[in-house]
């Protein structure tokens, strides 16, 4: 457990580069999507095949991890543009109320049923989120093609921890990576083409940018995740990773010059003690004894 914490905490690093890379625009959603799928498999697959370490349990294990990897890269995809059309900060935090719906598909499907714990940190959680992106952004929202993608993207990113935590258990991390790379790409390949997004033309640091998202953003990062995933309670890593909200405001704020104020660092702070409420092992009550037990009672009139 130990070791998938740690592994969890950074392979949340690693993805929250991803939103800073974003802002930058170098590339087209769908297409920026595309490569860092393409560009991660190309580098683990032939890995795996090499080493021989594919290995796919049944013919369903193997069509759920490709379900998986099409539900991912479409997630990605659709935040990308929710981004495009609206802000990084009302698309995150629409895709970040992503731990609620992995809270209800865990309660209908999974064996492990959420605790209270979970609720009362993912209610602290998000209440951390909309107070380091602003309230006003939450108040403010428009109900457009943005915030139907924002929605679609935090839904599309449940349906996948849900799947993947279920077929984990059969699969081994690299074997499912592999598999739900490949059809990853290939899913937003068509799409992209079908779109008439480009595949080339772009700048040197775009390029650049691709790869960083590919083999950091994604293989590292998800590799990572997944074999945190695997080792812990699927509603725990979601809400853990809202905390790549913070990183990515701090990387914002190295980088590309966003400020960071008191308000955002409150928010953080809530977000963090949400995450800690869920790993908090105890059950939490609120009963409190209103009157002294009747040996307590007893005592003090002596």
């Amino acid at each position: 457990m130990k070791k998938a914490r740690i592994a969890l905490v950074v392979g949340i690093i690693c993805i929250s580069i991803f939103p800073v890379l974003v802002k930058l625009s170098l590339t087209p959603g769908v297409i920026s999507a595309f490569y860092r799928m393409a560009i991660a498999s190309a580098v683990l697959l032939p890995y795996v095949l090499i080493t021989k370490q594919l290995k796919i349990p049944s013919t369903k294990i193997l069509l759920l991890g490709m379900l998986c990897g099409v539900v991912f890269g479409l997630d990605v995809a659709v935040w990308n543009v929710a981004i495009q059309e609206s802000t990084a900060t009302q698309a995150s935090l629409l895709t970040n109320l992503s731990p609620v719906w992995v809270g209800i598909g865990a309660f209908f499907f999974l064996k492990n049923k959420p605790k209270k714990n979970f609720w009362i940190g993912t209610v602290v959680a998000v209440l951390g989120m909309v107070t380091l992106v602003g309230f006003h952004f939450f108040i403010n929202l428009n109900f457009d093609l943005a915030f139907m993608f924002g929605i679609l993207s935090g839904m599309l990113y449940a349906v996948y921890m849900l799947v993947s935590k279920f077929i984990l258990h059969e699969f081994n991390v690299v074997s499912f990576m592999s598999i739900s790379l490949l059809a990853s790409a290939i899913a937003l390949g068509i799409i992209s083409y079908a779109i008439g997004e480009p595949f080339s033309g772009f700048s040197n640091m775009g390029w650049f940018v691709l790869l960083i998202q590919g083999l950091v953003c994604q293989l590292a990062a998800w590799l990572l995740i997944s074999f945190a995933t695997k080792r812990m309670r699927a509603t725990r890593v979601s809400v853990s990773l809202l905390a790549q909200g913070i990183l990515a405001s701090i990387l914002a704020w190295l980088f590309i010059d966003e400020t960071i104020n008191l308000q955002m660092v409150i928010g953080g702070l809530i977000l963090l003690l949400g995450i800690r409420i869920t790993f908090y092992d105890k059950e939490i009550t609120f009963k409190t004894r209103l009157f002294p037990s009747k040996r307590r009672r007893i005592a003090c009139s002596k």
